[in-house]
């Protein structure tokens, strides 16, 4: 049966400081760890069905095994509604999904086998200076520099 509930991770500071606490929907496994049911708004490095396990402070987390989702987040100064509409069918043809929407934010979830190239495409394709938006990797790139590859994808797209 599955044990499913909110844990609060640590996403970062405010520029005044303060820190950022995310919410984030689990499923709690047979080994106190938790599988991430959506990709989450701020907490980088992890994606939709990652495993973490919470550390002793509750608020950070231990990444135990990745999904092979990429997290991608778009943000927008104007209503994100059309970037939306263009964006979410085709990524859902590759099997990606929707997982959080509001009136300035959208985060996608999307196996890494679907292609980078593939991928990146169809955002760059409706997002950028024009719609007023743009779009990150929550789970590709170290949180520390925000430009180093993490290259967890390696071993998952590497022939068999």
């Amino acid at each position: 049966m599955s044990n499913y509930q909110f844990i609060e991770l640590y996403a970062g500071l405010r520029p005044d400081g303060q820190p950022v606490v995310e919410r984030l929907q689990v499923e709690i496994l047979d080994d106190d760890s938790c599988k991430l049911i959506k990709s989450p708004s701020f907490v980088q490095g992890v994606a939709k069905g990652d495993n973490v396990k919470l550390n002793q402070d509750e608020r950070t987390f231990e990444l135990i095994k990745r999904s092979g989702n990429l997290s991608i987040r778009v943000f927008a100064k104007q209503d994100i509604g059309a970037i939306e509409a263009d964006v979410t069918p085709r990524l859902e043809k590759l099997g990606g999904s929707l997982d959080f929407e509001n009136e300035r934010l959208l985060v996608y979830s999307i196996h890494v086998s679907c292609g980078f190239k593939e991928i990146e495409a169809i955002l760059n394709d409706h997002i950028g200076e024009e719609t007023e938006s743009a779009w990150f990797y929550g789970n590709v790139y170290d949180p520390a520099d925000g430009v180093t590859p993490l290259n967890w994808w390696q071993e998952i797209l590497k022939p068999q």
